[in-house]
């Protein structure tokens, strides 16, 4: 007989460990480690969860078991395990199992360096796994420029090469090889070699170039310039690359920094290992979200997981803030220096990673782009619903005169033009900001209503407290307060104003939904700026043109046309304003700007 649900939470220790939760058919649904088993397991029934799929999750859980462990590292080290081997429907997917290459160092006499992806436990070196082979074949043309090595496969030990069983080949006569199958190459020669190029590997470029500055100073002085000359190009090679790979301060050594970048649906952890002060390897790993999980829950479960795939050793980790990793780890959350600048580049290289997944999944996936884009909406403006459907409202005038206002549209976070509206202010004499506000958005939504057309779930007005004040009180009128959401965005620092609230909200800078704000808000700024103009400029031609005795607007446009300006037509003589509109039209016209002119 199955032990009630809250039997089995009631008896569960106050250890660290791990627990599992199993439906009624026994499949596990979830993993997770706690420093307390049960106030960890507890907490889970004991409040409301916002996310969805928490909630549907907890009604699913019918058991619960645990396995208890010494310390919380050991625990999250476990459920690392656990999660990987028996991959739980809720919990977060590791979205990046390929094999990685590596440069071997064989185990053998006159070691063979090579790339490859399998990893054969023979006493041979391995170093990496390396994210791309572009970064292998980078390294190992560097080795091949400074040191001649071989590249066949031949079982060269004493005994072979004193029986003479192999002969020199292309690589020897080319120079590429200095030939130990035939004995011209000293083993110890050839293994310091190999020495150097461990240190290489590791990031260490110091040993390599004392020793070809001193050898280069020796065959110098012995009057061997010509091979002098060949080391001295092998110094600038490696001064070279070490030039493009130390970043940073040469007395940072053998660290690992880990950053994260996430949205509503998955984080970003990027991984920069410094040895050196050079970077010697980064890569950025996807986390598909599944209960909401915050960003210090996911980095712990990330760096557990890249440190055991990169078999990574390193004493000191850098993390944007504290998690537990055991007591032979250091763990750093660095405020300035050097360290925080690897921070700022890991976090920099998150988000570049994530921009260019977001842009393939717009190419790709376009809808589930805009619904990616819509819950973040919801979520930062704190909504109800998501915004498929916004509007923006801008006013436009100058000291009062011939003011307008345009609203327009997004929908599903894109221009829609065709509903784009303007306005011309009716009901309000002078400058009145404010009072422009009530009229139009009552205008509006009065309309909306009367052809029963489908409202916003969002309106947006550009200006501060007054403009959104006056916005309010048309939707009191119409009733629809509560009914849409509405906010006010202020120019100078991007705050955004809510109905009833003092404090303003400030948006990260870098924000998908500021950006959209800020569109819209441009938009709107845009299509009432170009409105004003056409009025003001129409005004201005009526003034100078339609008050003129006996012309009309169609002679009015024929003039503007071919003169281009009222000025120009102004000082044109009457033979040729005559020639556009006729003789007594003209006479007219060059009446008018003489007795004008007086």
């Amino acid at each position: 007989m199955q032990t009630p649900l809250e039997l089995q939470i009631q008896t569960l220790p106050d250890s660290p460990g791990v627990y599992q939760y199993f439906d009624k058919d026994d499949k596990l649904l979830y993993v997770g480690k706690a420093k307390n088993l049960k106030k960890r397991v507890m907490s889970y029934f004991n409040k409301v969860h916002d996310s969805g799929r928490i909630r549907v999750m907890v009604r699913k859980i019918v058991a619960v078991k645990h396995i208890v462990v010494p310390t919380e590292s050991e625990a999250l080290l476990l459920e690392n395990n656990l999660i990987k081997k028996l991959q739980p429907r809720y919990n977060v997917l590791l979205k990046d199992d390929k094999t990685y290459p590596w440069i071997c160092i064989k185990r053998e006499a006159f070691s063979r360096i090579f790339p490859t992806r399998n990893v054969v436990k023979d006493g041979s070196e391995y170093f990496g796994p390396y994210t791309s082979f572009k970064t292998v074949g980078t390294l190992l043309d560097l080795i091949k420029e400074l040191y001649p090595l071989r590249t066949c496969n031949y079982d060269l030990t004493p005994t072979n090469i004193r029986a003479g069983k192999f002969k020199v080949c292309l690589e020897y006569h080319i120079g590429n090889c200095k030939g130990p199958c035939e004995g011209h190459e000293p083993l110890q020669v050839y293994q310091n070699h190999v020495d150097a190029i461990r240190e290489i590997l590791k990031g260490n470029f110091k040993e390599s170039l004392r020793d070809f500055k001193k050898l280069m100073m020796d065959l110098a002085a012995e009057m061997r310039f010509e091979e002098a000359e060949v080391i001295r190009q092998k110094i600038e090679t490696l001064e070279n690359y070490q030039a493009r790979s130390t970043v940073f301060n040469p007395k940072i050594n053998n660290l690992d920094c880990f950053s994260i970048v996430s949205d509503e649906s998955m984080a970003y952890i990027n991984f920069i290992q410094v040895s050196h002060g050079a970077i010697i390897r980064s890569h950025t790993m996807e986390i598909k979200k599944k209960l909401d999980e915050p960003d210090a829950e996911l980095l712990e479960i990330a760096v557990v997981e890249m440190r055991e795939r990169f078999s990574l050793n390193t004493r000191e980790v850098l993390v944007p803030y504290e998690i537990e990793l055991g007591e032979n780890v250091k763990v750093t959350v660095p405020k300035l220096g050097d360290k925080k600048l690897i921070m700022d580049l890991s976090e920099r290289n998150a988000r570049f990673y994530r921009m260019d997944q977001m842009k393939q999944m717009k190419i790709v996936d376009p809808d589930r782009h805009t619904t990616r884009i819509m819950a973040q909406m919801k979520k930062d403006l704190r909504l109800p619903v998501e915004p498929r459907h916004i509007e923006c409202f801008d006013n436009s005038n100058i000291q009062g005169t011939n003011p307008v206002s345009a609203c327009v549209v997004f929908k599903d976070g894109k221009p829609s033009k065709k509903d784009y509206r303007h306005f011309n202010i009716k009901t309000v004499e002078g400058p009145n900001d404010f009072a422009s506000m009530e009229e139009v958005v009552y205008r509006r939504y009065k309309r909306l209503l009367d052809e029963n057309q489908p409202l916003p779930q969002l309106i947006i007005i550009d200006g501060g407290k007054g403009q959104l004040g006056s916005a309010l009180k048309s939707l009191d009128d119409l009733g629809l307060r509560g009914k849409i959401s509405i906010l006010g965005i202020a120019k100078r620092l991007e705050e955004l104003f809510y109905p009833g609230d003092p404090v303003p909200l400030y948006l990260d800078k870098k924000s998908e939904t500021l950006k959209i704000i800020q569109q819209l808000r441009n938009e709107a700024h845009r299509f009432g700026i170009t409105h004003h103009r056409d009025k003001r400029s129409k005004s201005a031609l009526q003034t100078s043109v339609e008050s003129i005795p006996g012309i009309g607007e169609k002679t009015m446009v024929t003039l503007i046309k071919h003169f281009k300006s009222v000025k120009r037509m102004a000082a044109a003589p009457e033979e040729e304003i005559a020639k556009v509109v006729g003789p007594a039209k003209a006479k007219k016209i060059t009446e008018y700007y003489k007795d004008k002119a007086k």
